[in-house]
């Protein structure tokens, strides 16, 4: 009864000695979509009034954690009965991932023309400002909906070959981590401007050490929110090169001369223009084929 009972425990200590090693490994590889996902969630939190700005990031990240719990169960038994739909979904995800950076890229180097926007009101009614704070939560939830089963099926990939039970673990520890953490570094980063006025006006002198770091801080949130949208869009670019050089032969095949960084960065990098390429030739031979299309909406 004893030697069964040491038995089981270590069955246990072994298991969790792999979940923690996997666990390394797919944080590893989900790593760079974060960097993605801090972004957009910083940008998503911020120009709300001081005081509502954690409330809106706390039914945020609500709003997070019920999208894990739908897609976590949905991402198991899709590995559990049909393996191969993981595969699919991941190069699907890393298509949109590519094409996402693409777009960002070239967003930033070719200038075009936006919409004009209507001039805001100045003044909203406080029905008005909860409307538009719901509004702004649900595009965020939305948002991380997609990036959180980029993050799910990019963690089990890495965890595929494994049992359940150690994708079931590993998986679910990653998704819990990257909820946490995205959420809790986004709370630093949206009052990071308050906390450095607040430094400014502790004890009202100019060039006090609580002044400078006051005013470092409150310079510093829009340089910090850039710096995260740039290397977010390398991270899409290198994630979704992973994804195809990892998956798909051919390419492997190509690119194995090259250091494993460069041939992910380019598989990214061509992929991705193609898929924007494609969209934009799409969006312009829409209208061609279907002229009246907007009138169907109204």
């Amino acid at each position: 009864m004893a030697s069964g009972f040491f038995a089981l425990l270590d069955d246990i200590a072994s298991l969790m000695d792999d979940v923690g090693a996997m666990t390394k490994i797919a944080g590893k590889k989900t790593a760079g979509i974060l960097g993605d996902d801090l972004a957009v969630n910083a940008e998503k939190a911020s120009g709300f009034v001081s005081s509502r700005e954690i409330p809106v990031l706390w039914a945020i990240t609500k709003g997070s954690i019920l999208n894990k719990l739908i897609i976590l169960p949905i991402a198991f038994l899709l590995s559990a009965f049909v393996p191969i739909a993981v595969t699919v979904i991941l190069v699907l995800g890393g298509l949109y991932l590519s094409y996402e950076g693409a777009e960002k890229i070239y967003e930033f180097f070719v200038p075009h023309n936006h919409p004009k926007e209507e001039k805001a009101k100045t003044y909203l009614t406080k029905n008005e400002i909860l409307f538009l704070e719901q509004e702004k939560i649900k595009s965020a939830i939305i948002t991380d909906f997609i990036l959180s089963v980029e993050i799910v099926i990019i963690a089990l990939g890495t965890v595929v070959q494994e049992s359940i039970w150690t994708q079931v673990m590993v998986v679910t520890i990653i998704a819990l981590v990257a909820t946490a953490g995205v959420y809790g570094i986004v709370a630093l980063i949206v009052r990071m401007d308050d906390f450095g006025l607040k430094l400014i006006e502790l004890n009202g002198k100019k060039n006090s050490l609580s002044d400078s770091v006051g005013r470092f801080l409150v310079g510093a949130l829009p340089v910090v929110i850039k710096s995260l949208s740039v290397i977010g869009t390398i991270a899409l670019v290198l994630v979704s090169g992973g994804i195809f050089v990892h998956n798909l032969d051919f390419l492997h095949h190509w690119l194995e001369a090259l250091p494993a960084i460069v041939g992910e960065f380019l598989a990214g990098l061509v992929i991705g223009f193609i898929c924007l390429l494609v969209v934009i030739v799409f969006k312009k031979v829409l209208p061609m084929i279907w002229p009246n299309r907007n009138n169907h909406h109204q």
